[in-house]
């Protein structure tokens, strides 16, 4: 039986707790909070876990073998080195850390102490993105050519880090996951409004070989709009997150080039197919990441979204700042 002990219970916590909760070889033992009404709450949702206010009561419990860690940012790698230097296991909530370095040293830390460190890029497990990943992986699109992603919603502003530390880490993440090559470099503009950090941001990240990605990002939009478009060589894709019976759908549809004997003889045609829709698993991609973590610390395996994950993606958003502080200059990662 695998002992939990999280911390954090706002926003995202509540829904941690009741997915280790669920599993048949873990059990959520202690929950910390510093609000007292938050605790509160989860005294009457789980009463048979322990509250406290305390962190050091979590990090250093002995009846406790993993810590999870869903708090702000700027708290993620001091409270994730006090795990992992108490022998737990840590799940960290995106992004993984505020910088480049905080990332390297817990990875240095767990491989030294053999531990795993997860970090919660829940929509690798949804089922539309295990369904790209496959169809990737089977060759469907064939070469991939660009990535194209739009996550806008009016809110919730933050305090602490701007729209693109935000919102981007689950497309970075997701691209990281689905797109074999690697981003070599980025450029990032954006604006704040109200508060002095970005509310709306465009990133372009350059990949290897001829592939481009373009990420919009926005806490200003009227509209809740959450899709990403990947287009390839033999067929095209569009996942629209907040539709919820046709996330996914596939198209037989593209460009085709034929070169007779010269550049002046280039002829472009154009592939008009069928629109196919896949069909994707509808379970909760959070239990099913609480039960791969959970697997990964019995077994002895590394998760897709493990530390060195969670660095590729802290290592965009840290370029994405730099770009940002610089005009949209283009920076090498």
């Amino acid at each position: 039986m695998l002992n939990v002990g999280v911390i954090g219970y706002g926003y995202w916590g509540p829904n941690i707790v009741r997915n280790f909760s669920s599993l048949d070889g873990a059990r959520v033992v202690a929950v910390c909070d510093r609000n007292q009404n938050s605790l509160r709450q989860a005294a009457r949702a789980f009463p048979a876990v322990r509250p406290t206010d305390d962190c050091n009561e979590i990090v250093a419990a002995p009846d406790i073998d993993a810590v999870a860690v869903i708090t702000p940012v700027s708290t993620h790698y001091e409270l994730a080195k006090k795990a992992l230097q108490n022998g737990k296991h840590v799940f960290v909530e995106k992004p993984f850390t505020a910088s480049v370095a905080q990332a390297e040293e817990l990875i240095e830390i767990a491989e030294r102490k053999a531990l795993k460190i997860m970090v919660d890029h829940t929509f690798l497990f949804t089922g539309a993105v295990k369904k790209m990943k496959q169809l990737i992986d089977d060759d469907m699109l064939g070469e991939l050519y660009y990535y194209d992603s739009t996550r806008v919603n009016l809110g919730i502003f933050q305090h602490d880090v701007n729209v693109i530390w935000d919102l981007a880490p689950h497309d970075f993440s997701v691209m990281d996951y689905l797109v074999p090559q690697r981003p070599s470099a980025v450029a990032a503009c954006g604006k704040a409004h109200f508060n002095g950090l970005e509310d709306m941001a465009y990133i372009t990240v350059h990949l290897g070989g001829n592939m481009i990605a373009h990420f919009n990002v926005n806490w200003l939009s009227p509209v809740k709009i959450r899709s990403t478009l990947i287009g390839g060589e033999k067929k095209m894709l569009i996942w629209n997150d907040v539709d919820a019976d046709e996330k996914l759908k596939v198209y037989d549809k593209g460009v085709e080039i034929v070169n007779n004997e010269g550049i002046y003889d280039l002829l472009v045609s154009y592939r008009w197919g069928d629109v196919w829709v896949p069909r994707v698993d509808q379970v909760e991609a959070l239990r099913l990441e609480a039960d791969c973590f959970l697997d990964c610390i019995v077994n002895d395996k590394t998760p897709v979204n493990d530390g060195h994950a969670g660095l590729r993606v802290v290592k965009l958003l840290d370029a994405c700042n730099v770009s940002l502080r610089n005009g949209g200059r283009l920076v090498t990662i």
